[in-house]
């Protein structure tokens, strides 16, 4: 996101919890072409600092606690940066009126919880019952309000399971998978390989963004909710099985534990009006975002330090 910003030649202000230097924006160097505040989003004072000292007309809240196992194991964490996070973003915009004209809530699919009819679409309540899950649907839910209750600009996005080059999250299937194959080890599945979630590439996800910040001087956009999906559902099984064709690995069979609990199993999007409002549309079919991905971490492994295959090395679903 930083990138496309950046290439459309706009003035960036980044929110950085902590600088690691492995992460893509400084290894890229793009943080040498924008302005960084140091700070979480539980800080009040650090966000007002972020927005007032900075100008800042437009606000993407991507910030997050977004691994689903991390919320199991540390549910208060997670609510405090989702929930609290997400109010004091709001608040802060709120507050400052005067400067912030658009704001764009990255929530998720997983805000709506589970679903006996599928895809999800954006009329659907928000009915999330773990922790992760409840984060995103307490925190889709605060945004919809400020924008009722105060006409804060206010437009949201509700994305599938976002991959691409610079994850660094390694218990996420695609980054785990390549990281597995790329060391010459079977990958490890702690479901049974067939949940079904929607993929789409970070790139689009940007892309989808951008479409809400444009538009939201439309009534049509104010105060809505919309999904971004390739539309193209794929178990788990079925990823692994695509990534390994691509790195030329099929000889490493994954390892299927089954032990997945709390998570749901099907979870899938309809991008219908995306594409009818925002004239948004997928632009990569999963093999062209996973060749791109796949290049990205055979650039990136070869340079760390080659660390444990242990549990982190267990990809998500």
């Amino acid at each position: 996101m930083v990138k496309e910003l950046v290439d459309r030649a706009a003035e960036v202000i980044a929110l950085v919890l902590d600088v690691n230097p492995q992460s893509e924006l400084y290894r890229s160097g793009v943080v040498n072409q924008v302005s960084v505040v140091n700070g979480c989003l539980e800080d009040f004072a650090a966000l007002e600092r972020a927005v007032v000292a900075n100008g800042v007309d437009t606000v993407f809240h991507l910030g997050a606690q977004a691994i689903v196992e991390v919320g199991r194991m540390a549910p208060l964490a997670t609510l405090e940066t989702n929930v609290r996070g997400t109010w004091n973003v709001l608040e802060v915009c709120r507050q400052q009126r005067e400067l912030v004209q658009r704001v764009v809530i990255a929530s998720s699919d997983k805000a709506y919880g589970e679903h006996d009819v599928l895809p999800y679409s954006e009329d659907m309540p928000l009915q999330g019952k773990y922790p992760y899950e409840v984060s995103k649907s307490c925190a889709d839910l605060i945004a919809q309000s400020y924008h009722t209750t105060y006409q804060l600009p206010i437009a949201i996005a509700r994305c599938g399971n976002i991959y691409g080059g610079g994850d660094l999250n390694w218990s996420r299937i695609v980054p785990g998978t390549i990281r597995s194959l790329h060391r010459g080890e079977r990958p490890v599945l702690r479901s049974d390989g067939k949940y079904i979630r929607d993929y789409i590439y970070v790139k689009d996800v940007a892309l989808g963004y951008l479409a809400l910040a444009e538009n939201l001087h439309l009534p049509s956009v104010q105060g809505e909710s919309f999904n971004f999906s390739p539309e193209s559902r794929t178990t788990v099984l079925e990823i692994v099985w695509e990534i390994r064709r691509l790195m030329g690995r099929e000889d490493l069979e994954p390892v299927i534990l089954n032990t997945a609990v709390g998570e749901i199993h099907n979870q899938y999007l309809s991008a219908a009006k995306a594409l009818r409002l925002l004239r948004w549309q997928a632009a990569y079919t999963l093999e062209q975002g996973l060749r791109e991905t796949i290049q990205w971490y055979r650039e990136f492994l070869p340079n760390v330090a080659q660390q444990p295959a242990a549990a982190f090395n267990i990809a998500a679903r």
